[in-house]
């Protein structure tokens, strides 16, 4: 066997850890995940992000070196790959528009030219495991791109690792979300056709593991390589597997021709968390059959005992990862691509035009310890204590026209962290005791905000302070505020006069095992 230059195939020689690796999207699903594990390793790591502070709340982040940068943009790229010897590509422009597949190009090429010129040793990339015998231009367009990335990498001149995945399954990602509410949610089901198209899945575990391994590939490796698990498998298999390990009765399923790609995308969308933007190009992945060629990642990364883990064991560990409310990443972990990222209108500096405010107070007989309690564990299976018809049907709303929705839920059922999704918003700041700042990631005509504090007044009493700000994009954006204000005070008036009553209620009761009690450091 030998690998695409022609060199014999063999066992890599020993090669001690300790790389210099960089992570591009480590705020992401996967990336989240890999970081600790190159840690663990003995790897030193440092990632990339558009956002640095959305990593200050993860375990590893010590442990980590955090820089500022951009796959687009040359100079941050350029600062980050200095004096890194492996550089992972981990991210993509996935329903960030028509002209997404130009944009991973773009970010593509960029990286290969700065990692070429920074002597970066290995470009590792995760694509998508593209279908035999299927010309380009009948591709979906999500795997025409991840094809496409993982050429323009393979000819950068640098040895590149591309490994190519079908469906991965782990707490949190977003095929086990959509297969998990799917076969959870429908007893009866009226499916698209493509639930009958033969798929290989991998556990999450085998991906980092093979991830991790390529760091210490030999030079004159330069390949992509199928990565899957040890069964090959039709969705229908996958959704009665997953109800029997689950402990659900048999699903009736009723596969039809008449659900194309696009429409299933919207059936989706509707029955589970996944948004149409991210389930349409799931669905259309799944339009032919994604099977494994050949397993020759086993000759430089070798499968332990055990390994690769089988469908009903992935299965098995996600579920009990979400029992344990133990996901370390979920596929809302990443931003949703468009949702805005301009920074907050603070008082009193900003002068970005109109900005709206709802403004709540109450004093809280209760320590504040026990208010930040109810406060951090707001979404979710919690709800957001008031009117909770007009939550839900802002949620079907954002839903129907191509949002997020109220569906993603928490990652930890009482603890957050930034750049955590919460049902449609996302943390943007939390000042653990004090305040949570949570971004609208709905569909709006504008920036939405809407800031929790738990603090003392100027008598030292406990006060809950609640605002709600909105930058209004148009006439449109101005037009949404009036429309809406008439309800603030039913649903903002109503979620601050409930959370002050929880934390009255509930300030003797411990804080659940887990996490650092309210207000401690963490």
């Amino acid at each position: 066997m030998t690998d695409t230059q022609g060199h014999p195939a063999r066992p890599p020689g020993p090669q001690p850890p300790g790389s210099l690796c960089l992570v591009t999207g480590a705020t992401g699903y996967i990336g989240g995940r890999l970081v600790p594990e190159l840690i663990t390793a003995g790897h030193r790591v440092r990632c990339l992000a558009r956002t640095p502070e959305k990593l200050r709340d993860h375990p590893w982040a010590g442990q980590a070196e955090i820089v500022r940068g951009d796959v687009t943009d040359a100079a941050s790229l350029a600062a980050a790959l200095r004096g890194v010897d492996v550089a992972y590509y981990l991210v993509h422009a996935l329903g960030s528009g028509r002209d997404f597949e130009e944009t991973d190009r773009r970010a593509a090429r960029t990286f290969a030219d700065q990692a070429r010129a920074a002597g970066v040793r290995r470009i590792v990339y995760l694509g998508g495991l593209v279908p035999r015998g299927v010309p380009d231009r009948d591709l979906s367009p999500h795997l025409r791109s991840r094809a496409e990335v993982g050429r323009i990498l393979l000819d950068s001149g640098i040895p590149t690792t591309v490994l190519r995945a079908a469906v991965i399954i782990g707490s949190g990602s977003a095929s086990f979300e959509m297969l998990r509410y799917l076969t959870e949610r429908l007893p009866v089901m009226v499916t698209p056709s493509w639930v009958r198209t033969r798929i290989q899945p991998i556990a999450v575990r085998d991906v980092l593991r093979y991830l991790v391994g390529s760091a210490t590939m030999p030079g004159h490796v330069s390949r992509a390589f199928d990565i899957g698990g040890p069964e090959v498998l039709t969705y229908l298999d996958m959704m009665r597997r997953y109800a029997d390990v689950d402990g659900l009765p048999r699903r009736l399923i009723l596969p039809v021709p008449v659900l194309t790609p696009r429409l299933s995308s919207h059936w989706v969308g509707l029955v589970t968390p996944v948004p149409r933007s991210i389930a349409r190009p799931l669905a259309e992945s799944l339009k032919y059959e994604v099977v494994c060629d050949e397993h020759d990642i086993a000759d430089w990364v070798p499968d332990p005992p055990g390994t690769p883990i089988s469908f009903d064991r992935a299965l098995s560990l996600a579920l009990q990862k979400v029992r344990d409310a133990q996901v370390d990443t979920r596929w809302s972990s990443a931003s949703v691509p468009g949702t805005p990222s301009d920074p907050l209108p603070t008082d009193p500096d900003w002068a970005g035009g109109s900005l709206y405010t709802d403004v709540r107070e109450r004093i809280v007989d209760a320590p504040p310890q026990a208010l930040w309690r109810v406060v951090e564990g707001i979404g979710g299976e919690n709800g957001w204590y008031s009117f909770p018809l007009a939550w839900a049907v802002r949620g079907w709303l954002d839903r129907l026209i191509g949002g997020v929705g109220l569906r993603r839920g928490r990652r930890d059922a009482t603890l957050l962290r930034i750049g955590d999704s919460l049902d449609f918003w996302r943390v943007e700041e939390i000042e653990r005791g004090r305040l949570l700042r949570l971004r609208a990631e709905m569909r709006l005509p504008g920036l939405a905000w809407l800031e929790m504090y738990a603090e003392h007044d100027d008598e030292g009493r406990t006060r809950y302070r609640q605002r709600a700000l909105f930058h209004p994009r148009g006439m449109a954006g101005h037009a949404y505020w009036w429309s809406v204000s008439p309800f603030h005070a039913l649903v903002f008036g109503g979620m601050a006069r409930n959370i002050a009553r929880t934390a009255e209620a509930t300030a003797g009761r411990p804080h659940p095992a887990g996490g650092p009690a309210p207000g401690a450091e963490s």
